[in-house]
């Protein structure tokens, strides 16, 4: 079976066709509406790294970042609130512990809808929010920067950090409780339409048997810092839907470039080593920016004086490249763009 013919790729192209990217440029101004998130929870895609036996469809990695692709070129805002789900799933998967059974399926199945509240443990050794332990269970204390969904998720998997220097991970209900208050949506350049917000932890109680993870931070972010190498197929979903918007014969030389950068990528993705290669990763990476970067300044030059209007959508197009240059950035992926950057101006 071909990519294109795999029933979630099928599914996604129609969400994408038939409601994402026809909305796309009113989403943008109003919020992703829980409409979308229904489709999406609907077409099981959801479930595209989730096991079989869960509801899931375990489906290969090429189909994984095909499906990311599509999304994300219709309608980045509704890709981004849904992709924060897939990182819950894994985790899941990766436990033995009670919570894996209670909500695998769920999230698998689409039921469900999870949202992330953990990049901040990339911030080590400062630690925005801290764990202490309880005889029951564990608490939350501190500031989470981003949540992605607010109003949209079911529930969110939150991370800390302990004194001794472990990691916690633990599901909680993703509305606002005691110990737990959100700060109005955030107002962003680009996805204010992703329902963002700050979370104020003020002593959230979590039991024992919500907690999906417990290792030292060095051992999680052993297997953390190969990820954000990797090129992100949102990249390349944003790049073509741009270069659709741009004249064929100017679009042709710059398709062919992105798509040989694809190639390069997922390969490296593919490496059954993840901690190999890492400086050809971060070029590549590097690489997939300027070519976004390249795309969309095409599109809103194709588009001329209308491209500035906040509903054209090559403008739409160019503030979601903007956001994804710092979407899961680390001290070692923007050090390794920033050298690229200086490198071509030098």
């Amino acid at each position: 079976m071909t990519i294109a013919a795999h029933p979630l790729v099928a599914r996604a192209r129609e969400l994408a066709d038939g409601l994402l990217s026809p909305a796309a440029e009113r989403v943008d101004q109003e919020g992703v509406p829980a409409s979308h998130i229904e489709a999406i929870k609907r077409s099981g895609l959801l479930g595209v790294n989730a096991p079989v036996a869960y509801g899931g469809s375990a489906a290969p990695a090429d189909v994984v970042r095909e499906t990311a692709e599509i999304l994300a070129g219709a309608c980045c805002s509704t890709w981004f609130v849904q992709t924060q789900h897939h990182t819950p799933v894994l985790t899941l998967v990766g436990t033995d512990l009670p919570v894996r059974d209670r909500l695998l399926g769920p999230l698998a199945r689409g039921e469900l809808l999870s949202g992330v509240a953990y990049a901040h443990l990339r911030s080590y050794p400062r630690i925005p929010v801290r764990v202490r332990r309880e005889a029951d269970g564990v608490r939350f204390f501190g500031t989470v920067p981003w949540y992605t969904g607010w109003g949209l998720n079911d529930v969110l998997l939150l991370a800390g950090v302990t004194d001794d220097h472990e990691v916690v991970f633990a599901f909680v209900e993703a509305r606002e409780q005691p110990g737990l208050r959100p700060s109005e949506p955030m107002r962003l350049a680009a996805l204010t339409a992703s329902r963002t917000v700050s979370l104020d932890l003020d002593g959230l109680r979590v039991p024992e048997e919500a907690v999906a993870l417990r290792m030292p931070y060095e051992e999680w972010a052993a297997t953390d810092r190969p990820k954000s190498r990797n090129a992100n197929p949102a990249v390349f979903g944003v790049a073509a839907a741009a270069l659709a918007l741009v004249r064929e014969e100017y679009a042709a030389p710059l398709r062919v470039r992105l798509g040989e950068v694809r190639r390069r990528a997922y390969a490296l993705a593919d490496h059954p080593v993840p901690q190999e290669h890492a400086r050809e990763r971060l070029a590549l990476r590097a690489e997939a920016f300027t070519l976004l970067r390249t795309a969309t300044t095409a599109a809103v030059v194709s588009g001329g004086g209308r491209a500035m209007s906040v509903g054209e959508r090559a403008q739409r197009l160019a503030r979601e490249a903007l956001f994804l240059l710092v979407q899961g950035q680390t001290d070692e992926s923007r050090g390794a763009h920033l050298e690229r950057l200086a490198e071509r101006s030098a």
